[in-house]
């Protein structure tokens, strides 16, 4: 369930970030990196929270631990 997309985000989810800026980051368009995000999100890997008009994700603490796992 985690491919390179998902783990690359997980990665530069150590501090936080936008999902525009995270597009960037890895190549891919918006869109797509929403759709992981909202995955990602819903199995507790992500926190999310507003920040002005932009919604901002960080890595959760389960996030974390599967990053650590994976070193």
């Amino acid at each position: 369930l985690i491919g390179e997309t998902r783990s690359g985000l997980l990665t530069l989810l150590a501090a936080p970030a936008s999902s525009t800026e995270l597009a960037v980051r890895l190549g891919v368009t918006p869109t797509a990196v929403n759709q992981h995000l909202r995955a990602m999100r819903a199995a507790g890997l992500l926190t999310s929270a507003r920040h002005g008009r932009s919604v901002l994700y960080l890595r959760s603490d389960l996030g974390d631990r599967l990053v650590d796992a994976v070193r």
